[in-house]
């Protein structure tokens, strides 16, 4: 079923509208909030916290990838579970630990005075990443997004992880040169 049959279903209200998003996405997100949550229990209930979200969407834009808005939903989801689990005890994950190599490239700061500024930087972000060289973009993308282990990223480029640690420093340090050259504070 293509994605913009089965935005109709969810605008439809139709109950398949789940069960079609199951069907296609449910393997790829799972594996996103496995990577980001580290149980299995933990990334079904975010993953039925994403469904229901989308479900109770009023609009969902339908030039956008739903792909692209469950990934997203799935990412937020999982980083509220995570971020709610490490306030009680603090046991760094992946994900964690990515985001802390990221810190010196990119600023934190998500007060609702500064989500334009957010989506400018996600917007610079994306064309920085785009412009990489597809190597490079696989690795950024594998440590940064679906915040795989260094050893992981390195084994599916074909790299030894110390190749893949030098690498993601020279990205991340290019990243900053890119972001302060756009204009962003760092």
């Amino acid at each position: 079923m293509s994605d913009e049959e089965i935005i109709t279903l969810y605008l439809k209200r139709d109950e398949k509208a789940i069960t079609a998003t199951k069907d296609k996405y449910y393997n790829y997100l799972y594996k996103i909030a496995f990577q980001i949550v580290g149980n299995h229990e933990d990334a079904e209930e975010c993953l039925d916290d994403t469904f229901l979200f989308v479900w109770n969407m009023e609009t969902i834009n339908t030039e956008s990838s739903l792909m692209a808005l469950l990934i997203k939903l799935t990412r937020r989801t999982c980083i509220d579970v995570l971020r709610k689990r490490n306030s009680q005890k603090r046991i760094p994950s992946e994900c964690v630990l990515s985001i802390d190599e990221l810190a010196d490239s990119i600023s934190g700061g998500s007060s609702p005075d500064k989500v334009y500024d957010g989506k400018m930087l996600n917007t610079a972000i994306g064309k920085f990443v785009s412009s990489l060289p597809p190597d490079q973009r696989k690795l950024f993308i594998g440590r940064y997004c679906y915040f795989d282990p260094i050893k992981v990223v390195a084994d599916y480029n074909g790299i030894t992880e110390s190749k893949a640690k030098s690498i993601l420093f020279r990205i991340r340090k290019k990243l900053k040169k890119y972001l302060t050259k756009e204009g962003f504070e760092l």
